[in-house]
């Protein structure tokens, strides 16, 4: 790395922050990696701001009801560390100024993050920064709006002198908007300013669906004043008809990456089409140590014994933490698989379950014990049909199943520092890169999952963990996925478990060693500098 005061100044724009569990700025894995990315930035002693949005009511708490089925409830939070910076800022929405007042947060061990917050009185868009990814399309464009065209008259405002803007998704596209207006107004023809602004605009691309990919319609983004000043033709140039928010992210940006080797594949290949796209590179995701690794398994890493006893001490108050949550105490000398994450539906959360006669045995003669937790998004009927599943297969399973409701960053830190083989089953080539089963791999949990996401670049078969499957992608993958993870399950995990602990202490080792470096938030943002902010 070159010398801080040579490096340039980064705005890092992303709509979620996951810092820590009491500051309900995050939904899922965008945000973490956000908040890992300025906790690695401020490590590192870089020249980096966050900009992001203040959740009142943050992402949805959700519980389970006597049903059995989850629901949301939001909660108004109040927070009395924000730092005031006595700037407010002022956005055209609907024919109306809105104001949103800029707070300033550190007290994470982070780079500073700037946040919008338009809950104020006599507000006329004090609704908008209440539910993270709540409400519908004109709700999500007026949040975009402060975070985007609000974000960069922030930093004017605070005096902020920035290189780079980063646009963590495509949720901060209309940053580009507000950059090239600002353009326009010294003189520059349209052409001249999104050209100069390219220059200026880095992009980051996650999901790895066409159809889960933002789009609005230019009558209603128009309506909205989204547009910032451009014409309904130079708006089609930027992000088509309909506006999608990831091909403006691509076309306003000189370089964009996504987040795994094989979401690159996937990327470059689903973009393809799109004329006037920033080439993209791959930069995998990494994750901060400060924040996810247990002290105790580094401590105790060279010894055999050491290790082993590490590692069942943090089981052991792992198993704590569930009984506390759940009221269900599980066996500290079985085998306890991990899995938590959103429960979206392409990442397969009740797979396992699919053949009863096969898990039946291992489940009800406590052979294995499996804890879960997730949420799905409100308005994702499927992804709570799952959740449901869940806990219909935790009544089902009473000793050796348990789901933990409102999944957050504490049960995240606890289950990939406490199992003993996390478990992730995602349909090839879905998971962008995932970063759950990083923290798992650090803390010497085993992974056992399909070949997606970050987990080809690390995977050695039986030295580091599991691999199941091939790679395939055709049709009948579920089943082709299921009997793979069943045959490595039954021949080799958990005999491995219960009849080699050398073996097993072995592939602890060389799971934390081959990962705690190479998918490292250090690494990532070391990467990006050099690949993308400073190679223009």
């Amino acid at each position: 790395m070159k010398e801080t005061q040579k490096l340039p100044r980064v705005a890092y724009f992303c709509m979620e922050y996951g810092l820590h569990e009491e500051f309900h700025l995050y939904a899922g894995g965008l945000g973490i990696l956000a908040g890992d990315h300025l906790k690695a930035a401020k490590d590192l002693d870089l020249p980096l701001v966050g900009i992001g949005l203040l959740w009142r009511q943050g992402y949805t708490r959700q519980l389970i009801g006597e049903d059995g089925k989850p629901y949301d409830c939001y909660h108004n939070y109040e927070y009395d560390f924000l730092k005031d910076t006595g700037v407010t800022v002022s956005v055209k929405i609907r024919g109306e100024e809105v104001k949103a007042k800029v707070w300033k947060v550190d007290k994470y061990g982070n780079a500073p993050l700037y946040l919008l917050d338009t809950n104020l009185p006599d507000n006329p868009g004090k609704w908008i920064t209440g539910q993270l990814y709540g409400g519908f399309s004109e709700t999500r464009i007026a949040q975009e709006m402060i975070l985007g065209i609000g974000g960069v008259r922030a930093l004017r405002k605070l005096g902020i002198d920035v290189d780079v803007y980063h646009f963590n998704e495509g949720h901060a596209a209309l940053a580009g908007l507000e950059l090239i207006r600002e353009k326009m107004e010294k003189g520059l023809s349209f052409e001249e300013a999104w050209e100069k602004t390219r220059k200026e605009i880095v992009f980051t691309t996650h999901t790895p669906v066409k159809a889960g990919n933002e789009s609005h319609s230019l009558e209603t983004l128009i309506y909205m004043g989204a547009n910032n000043g451009l014409t309904l033709d130079q708006m089609v140039q930027i992000g088509g008809a309909p506006f999608n928010m990831t091909v403006a992210g691509l076309r306003l940006s000189r370089i964009a990456n996504a987040v795994a080797q094989l979401h690159g594949q996937t990327a470059r290949k689903m973009w393809a089409d799109v004329k006037d796209s920033a080439p993209i590179i791959a930069i995998t995701n990494g994750v901060h140590h400060g924040t996810w690794v247990d002290p105790r398994i580094q401590k105790n890493l060279e010894n055999d014994d050491d290790l082993w006893n590490a590692h069942m001490e943090i089981k052991k108050e792992c198993i704590g933490f569930i009984k506390e949550r759940t009221g269900v105490e599980l066996n500290p000398d079985a085998l306890l698989i991990g899995f938590a994450r959103r429960a979206a539906p392409y990442k397969r959360s009740d797979l396992i379950f699919t053949n009863p006669e096969v898990i039946d045995p291992l489940l009800k003669d406590g052979k294995i014990q499996i804890v879960f937790s997730g949420k799905a998004h409100p308005l994702d009927d499927t992804g709570k049909a799952i959740v449901a599943n869940l806990v219909k297969m935790m009544k089902k399973y009473p000793k050796s199943v348990v789901f933990i409701e409102n999944y957050d960053i504490s049960i995240g830190r606890m289950l990939t520092r406490g199992t003993d083989v996390w478990l992730n089953n995602p349909r090839r080539p879905m998971e962008a890169s995932g970063t759950s089963g990083m923290k798992a791999a650090m803390n010497g949990v085993l992974n056992l999952s399909t070949l997606d996401g970050w987990w080809p670049e690390a995977c050695e078969h039986g030295v580091n963990g599991w691999q199941f499957g091939d790679g395939y992608e055709g049709e009948g993958q579920d089943e082709h996925d299921l009997r793979a993870l069943y045959k490595v399950l039954l021949e080799e995990v958990v005999p491995t478990y219960y009849e080699d602990r050398a073996k097993w202490i072995k592939m602890m080792r060389a799971s934390i060693k081959s990962t705690y470096e190479k998918f490292s938030a250090t690494r990532m943002v070391k990467e990006y500098y050099e690949r993308l902010y400073t190679n223009r």
